[in-house]
This record gives structure tokens, sequence and C-alpha cells, in this order.
């Protein structure tokens, strides 16, 4: 078998020209061309993140900069928002770091709401907030403006997002929403090869950051800052990333912001539609729905159909697609379909065939 396409919900499909981007020829990344390179970005990324801040490039995963924001941030105690694998996953990070952390657990599928955010930041002593924006594990879209609101309730919390999977998919401002420090990777949405994460931080975040001595070197969030001033990084980066980044960048401000975001959501309300035209349910919440990927549930909640999800998912890869059988706890209980990165409908139905094929065979 050829190149199997990805609708796994990342990494997720590469095009060829973002490739050839990635394999230009190298240069030094204490020089001018790199510094002219990061300074060309530096427009564009502020506008995707919605901030007047400087946007920082990390070579590493978006767990990194995560990691990163606990270090730098946490003194007294941190509350973790967990609905899924990845938004749990962060209390065991928090305590790792050796800070004091808190959960604020819902089911999985279920948002969540600024109210139970409240309750828990009125009792005092959390200095922080972990809110994971998009949940890829069970395709649930938390509500961010509504939980970001309270921060002029509570102003010396610092509110650290993750977008990994939802930036430049859906509108995002970062500074309008008070979000301290807002993260995302690039190989969910903008479609580049893993390995290197984005992000900024309110002028709080850097005060704060600098009076903690044990944050660290390599994810210094000062360091970062004076190296950014410079249109530099603290340390050697993927310049490979950096020159897919601007590529797909170009790319992403030629489609024209609202188109985009207009592409993210009508493919993915046509998998919505394929899935409950074949009798399925969706796994999250109604209203809280993830648009850049689809978790269809599969007995893990009751309702809905349920089919053999390891033999769907063998007879789609056998017709060159790749899709995700579920994650964690509810695996084989929902399976995912990614339509972010460069999807449109006409992608989609060409998928849709392949999924309603393989049903049939079912």
């Amino acid at each position: 078998m050829g190149h199997v396409k990805l609708h796994i919900p990342g990494p997720i499909e590469v095009s060829p020209k973002t490739f050839e981007a990635f394999c230009r020829p190298m240069i030094g990344h204490r020089g001018q061309g790199f510094k002219d390179l990061y300074a060309r970005l530096q427009p564009q990324l502020q506008t995707l993140l919605g901030t007047k801040q400087l946007v920082y490039l990390s070579t590493s995963s978006a767990w990194g900069v995560m990691e990163a924001a606990i270090r730098n941030l946490t003194q007294r105690k941190v509350l973790n928002c967990m609905c899924g694998a990845f938004s749990d996953k962060w209390l065991d990070v928090a305590q790792r770091c050796g800070k004091t952390a808190e959960a604020l657990q819902v089911p999985w599928g279920s948002p969540i709401l600024a109210e139970a955010v409240d309750r828990k930041l009125a009792t005092g002593g959390f200095d922080t907030l972990t809110l994971i924006h998009n949940e890829t594990s069970c395709g649930l879209m938390n509500p961010l403006a509504e939980i970001a609101a309270l921060k002029a309730k509570y102003p010396d919390v610092h509110f650290i997002v993750d977008t990994v999977s939802s930036l430049s998919a859906v509108p995002m401002s970062m500074d309008a929403l008070g979000v301290d420090v807002l993260l995302a990777g690039v190989q969910k949405a903008f479609a580049l090869p893993p390995g290197l994460s984005v992000f900024a931080c309110s002028p709080a975040a850097l005060a704060r950051s600098a009076t903690v001595r044990d944050r660290g070197y390599y994810f210094d969030f000062v360091e970062f800052q004076k190296n950014a001033e410079q249109h530099m990084t603290p340390s050697t980066p993927s310049v490979s990333h950096v020159y897919a980044l601007a590529s797909k960048v170009d790319e992403i401000f030629a489609e024209g912001l609202e188109a985009r975001y207009r592409r993210h959501a009508t493919p993915n309300d046509m998998l919505r539609q394929w899935a409950t035209g074949h009798g399925f349910t969706l796994f999250p919440e109604a209203g809280y729905e993830s648009r850049t990927l689809v978790c269809v549930n599969n007995g893990a909640k009751p309702g809905g159909r349920t089919i053999d999800v390891a033999k769907f998912q063998k007879l789609v890869k056998d017709r060159g697609i790749l899709i995700d059988g579920g994650y964690g706890k509810i695996k084989g209980t929902t399976f995912r379909i990614s339509n972010m990165g460069d999807e449109t409908p006409a992608t989609i139905q060409s998928l849709i065939d392949i999924l309603n094929d393989a049903l049939q065979q079912l």
C-alpha cells in the first residue's frame, strides 16, 4: 500500500508545498536571515493569536510549553480543568513539577463551565488555572470566552490555555479574553510536521515568571521574551519548522481568516451529518462539539448505533485513509475523524464516500 492519508486528530496530513518549504537550505539561527524570517512571521502570528505580545517559537511539542507554564507561573496552587485524557494529564504534570494542584473534574465529553470554575476560584489560594480549549480525546470544545470572563473577577489568577487543536481553525483573541499564556502545537490545524510550538505570554505572566527561581532555562519565559525582542529563540530552533511555518502562515493569510474558519466549519458539519445520518450519536455534550474533529459515540454513552470499530478502521485504512479508533478509556467505544488543516468540502466528501463503502462491508 502507498501513502495512507491521515484523518486522525494529529499529526494530520502535510501538503507537498509545506514539505518543500521544510526542506529549504539551512541557515544559521543567529544570522540575519533567520532574524528576518522570524520578524516577518511575527505580525501574522500575533494576528492569529489575537495578541499584541511577541509570539515565541519553541522547538518542542506543546507539552513542553504546557509544563513550562506550570513551572513559570505557579507559586501557590494551580487549578486544572479536566474533561478528557489530555486535560486530565495536566494535573499529573503539575504534581510532577512539584506544584500543589487541584482538579476540577467533569465527565469526559462534558464541558468545563464558567460556574464551576468560579466556585473553585472563589475558595481562594489558586494563582494559576489550566484549560484545554479543544479536548481532542472526546471531540469537545470548551466555552473559552465564558471561562475567560472570570479573569476580571480573579485578576491575580494566571489563565493558561492550550489551543493546540483549535488555533488557526477558529477565531482566537488572547488579549481581549485576558489569557496569560496561549499555546499551540503546529501538527494539528496548522498542518505541519510535529516538533514546533507557538505561544505568547501576557505582561503579567512575564512579571511573575521573573520572580520564580526554579523555572529552569530551556523554557524560561523571560529568556523567550529577551530573545524574541531580537527576533531569535533562546536555544537552537528547528529552522526547517520555521520555514514551513512561514509558508503555511502565508497560505493562511492568502486564503483569509474568515474563509479559513468557514472552511473548517463546513467539513465538520458534513462529518457530523454523516455520523447522525447513519444512526450514530456524537460523544460530546450537544452544543460543545469540536470544530476540528468529530468524536462519534459507539457505546461509550447510551443511545445510537454501535459497530466493530477496529474492523471499520481497518476497512477504511485498506482504502487509503487512517481514522482514529478512540483514545484512552473510550477506545473502541468511540472513534474520531479529523477535518482540520488543509481539508475542504471536496476532500471530506471523498472521505465520506470511503466511510460509506466501509460501513457497507461490516
